[in-house]
């Protein structure tokens, strides 16, 4: 048996706001949308590889995400963090730790959280990525 980690979905309260962020700051593309029965939903993935991001935002949602305990972060594997964060910053996102370089694994990482407060890591690999993994650094634009 062989599985693979195909897509998650996380609840939004601005679709098109979402869909800004994801696409147009962090470069993640959207390749399609839906609505189904009180929810509009969106798939984005980057052409290089790695799972898909589908948002979602539900007709009856009423004030911000209940966050709970469950979820504490997504990543984003970028060729250049620093960039991506002051990206991220101007959009409006919150810094939580600007990007700083790890003694202990070779990489430079930064949170910021988005507009409905997940919190996201971006992580630039000084060493190439683990094998499976795909490289930002190493696949063009």
């Amino acid at each position: 048996m062989v599985s693979i980690l195909s897509q998650y979905c996380i609840n939004v309260t601005d679709i098109e706001r979402s869909i800004g962020f994801w696409e147009g700051v962090v470069g993640i593309p959207l390749v399609s949308r839906t609505e189904i029965p009180n929810a509009k939903e969106a798939i984005l993935q980057s052409p290089h590889g790695g799972s898909r991001m589908q948002l979602a935002q539900h007709d009856d949602q009423v004030g911000p995400i209940d966050m709970g305990s469950a979820m504490w972060k997504l990543y984003v594997n970028t060729d250049d963090c620093q960039a991506l964060y002051d990206r991220a910053i101007a959009a409006g996102c919150e810094s939580v730790f600007a990007p700083q370089r790890l003694d202990r694994w070779p990489v430079t990482m930064a949170y910021v959280k988005d507009f409905d407060g997940y919190l996201i890591e971006f992580v630039e690999y000084h060493e190439g990525t683990q094998p499976g993994v795909p490289d930002p650094k190493k696949v063009g634009p």
